[in-house]
């Protein structure tokens, strides 16, 4: 297997994180600061709280993906022969997924203690340009056996927590490019 074999799959998602990201920016264009704060109704969260909370989201669960790599990789010597996942179901878009579950990572600003766009932006891409700087260059297939645990996804490797984030991004890049249409209406 040569090296654009071991890092395709890594590389298309790593691409996916940047353009998914940047396609909600673009959406998000001439809209007033009232605007990015404002909420569709009372106990949902405004655009700006919706990008801190995917931001917090995967800085809180970095340091996660992160350790197992440092201590649980020598795994991949174990099940080097097993097949890796490299895709799954969208978790997010299933019925029964706990959507209520997100206080974890509850938003650190709200309408009552904003934060500029740019900054929230500027946090966003660093938080991106840091998992690029974690999975670019290692090899899939020891990404894809080490594992995590978590008690709504199950046992997940490393390649499928990657996965995982972009699902979540997905789902409320989609909620963000929604609302801002509606407010440029």
């Amino acid at each position: 297997m040569n090296e654009i074999q071991k890092t395709r799959t890594v590389d298309a998602y790593l691409a996916q994180l940047d353009a998914q990201r940047e396609a909600m920016v673009i959406a998000l264009d001439g809209l007033t600061a009232e605007q990015l704060w404002q909420r569709p109704a009372p106990g949902e969260w405004s655009i700006a709280e919706i990008l801190n909370h995917t931001d917090i989201l995967i800085r809180s669960t970095s340091p996660l993906v992160r350790f197992a790599w440092r201590w649980f990789r020598w795994t991949y010597h174990l099940l080097k022969n097993q097949p890796i996942r490299k895709e799954m179901e969208d978790p997010y878009r299933k019925p029964s997924f706990p959507h209520w579950f997100s206080f974890p990572w509850k938003p650190k600003f709200s309408p009552q203690n904003p934060a500029p766009l740019a900054m929230l932006l500027d946090q966003i891409r660093i938080t991106h340009q840091e998992v690029r700087d974690f999975y670019q260059g290692k090899d899939q297939q020891v990404l894809g056996h080490v594992y995590l645990f978590d008690p709504l996804f199950g046992f997940f490797n490393l390649i499928l927590a990657l996965r995982i984030g972009l699902y979540h991004d997905q789902l409320h890049y989609e909620d963000v490019i929604k609302l801002a249409a509606e407010l440029k209406q």
